[in-house]
C-alpha cells in the first residue's frame, strides 16, 4: 500500500494536517465495503453448519435413489463440509496472485469495482444452490466469493493507503480489519436458528453477502482513484491533481504533488518488480520475509479455527448456549478492533503486535488447561469462554489489523503491487491449511490443540521483537530507503531527524561517529554527534518523519 500524504510547508513553516473530508470517507467507506463481505463471508459459514450438512445430507441420498443407503457416511459429510469451509480460501490463494497485476492496469477504483462481478455472482449461486438441490453450487458459489475475498484483501488496504493522509494511516487503514470483524459478526446474529439460521432460510443467508456489493457498485463511481496511482503509475498530473483537491479540501495541493514527483523520480530509478524479480531480489528479501511471516503470524495463530468452528468448539468446552457465546466473542472482535484503531497511531504498530501475540500464546495455554480439567471441573466451561474471548480481544489489538497494512509500509511503490500479491497468497495458503485441517488436528490432538498454536504464537512473538521494526510516523518511502540503505534494519539504533526504525521518535539513542581525516578539512577525524548535534541537543522532528541519516555523509557541519 503507497504512501499517505501529507502537505509540504505552510506560512509559519509547519505543515498543516490534512483534514478529513467528506470525499475522503465516502472513498474509505465504500471500499471496506469490501472487506465487509470478506468478514461475512468467514462468519457466515458457521452457525449454519448443522442445517447445511443436513440439506447435504438429503441432497446425497436424493441421488442415491430409494434403494440406496439411509444417510451420507460420516466421511464423506464431513469433507464434503471441510471443503466448503476451506474451498473459499483457494478462491483466496489464486486471486491473490492477480492483486498486482489488475491493481496496475485497471486501477484501484476499477479493480474494485470489476470485482464485484465475483461477489454477485457467489452469492447468487448459494443463496439457490438449495433450491437446485446441488452442493456443488454452494461450493462453487464459495470459491467465487473466496476469489472476491482474495483480491479484496489487497486492494481495500491498498485504495486506503494510498489516498490516506500520513498522521491517519494506521487509524483508517485499521478500519479495514473493523470492516471484516463487522461482517463476521453480522454473519452470526443473522445465522441464528430465530433469524435466518434455519433449515428453509439458510440460503438467503448465504446469499446476502450480494447487497454490499451492489451498495459499492453504487458507490464507487463517485470516489476518487488514487492520486498515487494517476501521478506515479500512468503520469497523469491533472487527474492527480483533482483527485488530491477532492481528497484533501485543499485548493493548492502544490506541496502535495511534489512530494508525489519526488517519489516518482526515484520509482524510475527502480522500476516496478514482477513477482518473479521480486522474488529473486536481494534488496527487498528483508522486508519480503518479514511481510510473509506477519501474514503468517495473522492466519496460524488459530483465530481462523475459532471462528470457522466456534460453535463446535464452546459446545466442547460445555457451554450449554454455544451460538450466543460464538455471538459474544464476535461482539469483543468489534470491539477490540475499535481499541485498536485509537491505539495504533499512539502506541506503534510493532508494538501492540506483540502485546497481541502475548496475549494470545497466554489464552491458548489457558483454554487448553480448560479443556483438559473440563469433565473434572465444570467450571471450566467459563474459563473456556474468557480464554476465547481473550484470544480473539488481543487478536485485534496486533495480529488482526497491523500485518495488512504494516506489509505496504514496508515497500516503496515499485514492488508493493507485487510484494502484496506475496502476502496475500501467504496469508490465504495459511487459512486454507487451517479451514481444511483444523477439524483433523483437533480430533487427533483433542485438548492439546490449542497447545499447538501456543508454540506458534510464541514462535511469532520472538521473530517480531527481533525482526519487525516500528513504522509509526514514516512515509512508506523512507522506510524502503532505510532497508536499502543498511544491510540489517534491526542492527542499528542511530540518531537522526525522525529516529530510527526501532526507536521511536523522541527515544533517541545519542550515537556519536567519527569523520574520516581528509587532509585540509576542519574537524576531521574528531567524533561528532549523528546530525551535527551535540549530545543531549534534541533533534527537532522532521516534517515528513524522515528517517534516520544512516551515513556519515549526511552529518551536517557545526558552525
Amino acid at each position: 500500500m503507497p504512501s499517505g500524504f501529507q502537505q509540504i510547508g505552510s506560512e509559519d513553516g509547519e505543515p498543516p494536517q490534512q483534514r478529513v473530508t467528506g470525499t475522503l470517507v465516502l472513498a474509505v467507506f465504500s471500499a471496506v465495503l469490501g472487506s465487509l463481505q470478506f468478514g461475512y463471508n468467514i462468519g457466515v459459514i458457521n452457525a449454519p453448519q448443522k442445517v447445511i450438512e443436513q440439506s447435504y445430507n438429503e441432497t446425497w441420498l436424493g441421488r442415491q435413489g430409494p434403494e440406496g443407503p439411509s444417510s451420507i457416511p460420516p466421511g464423506t459429510l464431513t469433507t464434503l463440509w471441510a471443503l466448503s469451509v476451506a474451498i473459499f480460501s483457494v478462491g483466496g490463494m489464486i486471486s491473490s496472485f492477480l492483486i498486482g497485476i489488475i491493481s496496475q492496469w485497471l486501477g484501484r477504483k476499477r479493480a474494485m469495482l470489476v470485482n464485484n462481478v465475483l461477489a454477485v455472482l457467489g452469492g447468487s449461486l448459494m443463496g439457490l444452490a438449495n433450491a437446485a438441490a446441488s452442493y456443488e453450487m454452494l461450493i462453487l458459489g464459495r470459491f467465487l466469493i473466496g476469489a472476491y475475498s482474495g483480491l479484496t484483501s489487497g486492494l481495500v488496504p491498498m485504495y486506503v493507503g494510498e489516498i490516506a493522509p500520513t498522521h491517519l494511516r494506521g487509524a483508517l487503514g485499521t478500519l479495514n480489519q473493523l470492516a471484516i470483524v463487522t461482517g463476521i459478526l453480522i454473519a452470526q446474529v443473522l445465522g441464528l436458528e430465530s433469524l435466518l439460521g434455519t433449515a428453509s432460510l439458510w440460503p438467503l443467508l448465504l446469499g446476502l453477502t450480494v447487497l454490499p456489493a451492489l451498495l459499492q457498485l453504487v458507490l464507487l463511481p463517485f470516489c476518487p482513484e488514487s492520486p498515487r496511482y494517476l501521478y506515479i503509475i500512468r503520469n497523469l498530473e491533472g487527474p492527480a491533481r483533482k483527485s488530491l483537491k477532492r481528497l484533501t479540501g485543499w485548493a493548492d495541493v502544490s506541496g502535495v504533488l511534489a512530494e508525489l514527483k519526488d517519489e516518482k523520480r526515484k520509482l524510475e530509478r527502480e522500476r516496478p518488480l514482477s513477482l518473479l524479480q521480486l522474488l529473486g531480489s536481494h534488496t527487498h528479501r528483508q522486508p519480503l520475509i518479514i511481510a510473509v511471516v506477519l501474514q503468517l503470524s495473522q492466519q496460524l495463530s488459530g483465530i481462523n479455527a475459532v471462528f470457522y468452528y466456534s460453535t463446535s468448539i464452546f459446545e466442547t468446552a460445555g457451554v450449554g448456549q454455544p451460538a450466543y457465546a460464538t455471538i459474544g466473542a464476535g461482539v469483543v472482535n468489534t470491539v477490540f478492533t475499535l481499541v485498536s484503531v485509537l491505539l495504533v497511531e499512539r502506541a506503534g504498530r510493532r508494538t501492540l503486535h506483540l502485546l497481541g501475540l502475548a496475549g494470545m500464546c497466554g489464552c491458548a495455554i489457558l483454554m487448553t488447561v480448560a479443556l483438559l480439567l473440563l469433565e473434572r471441573v465444570p467450571a471450566m466451561s467459563y474459563v473456556s469462554i474468557v480464554a476465547i474471548f481473550g484470544f480473539v480481544a488481543f487478536f485485534e489489538i496486533g495480529p488482526g489489523p497491523i500485518p495488512w497494512f504494516i506489509v505496504a509500509e514496508l515497500f516503496s511503490q515499485g514492488p508493493r503491487p507485487a510484494a502484496m500479491a506475496v502476502a496475500s497468497f501467504s496469508n490465504w495458503t495459511s487459512n486454507f491449511i487451517i479451514g481444511m485441517g483444523f477439524q483433523y488436528v483437533a480430533e487427533a490432538m483433542g485438548p492439546y490443540v490449542f497447545l499447538l498454536f501456543a508454540v506458534l504464537l510464541l514462535g511469532f512473538f520472538i521473530f517480531t521483537f527481533l525482526r519487525v521494526p516500528e513504522t509509526r510516523g514514516r512515509t512508506f518511502d523512507q522506510i524502503s530507503a532505510a532497508f536499502h540503505r543498511t544491510p540489517s534494519l534491526l542492527e542499528q539504533e542511530t540518531l537522526g531527524e525522525g529516529g530510527s526504525l526501532l526507536t521511536p521518535p523522541g527515544k533517541r539513542t545519542r550515537l556519536p561517529h567519527c569523520r574520516p581525516s581528509l587532509p585540509g578539512r576542519e574537524g576531521a577525524g574528531e567524533c561528532v554527534p549523528m546530525c551535527g548535534r551535540t549530545e543531549g541537543q534534541r533533534a527537532p522532528a522532521s516534517r515528513l518523519g524522515a528517517l534516520p541519516r544512516l551515513f556519515p555523509k549526511a552529518a551536517k557541519k557545526e558552525p
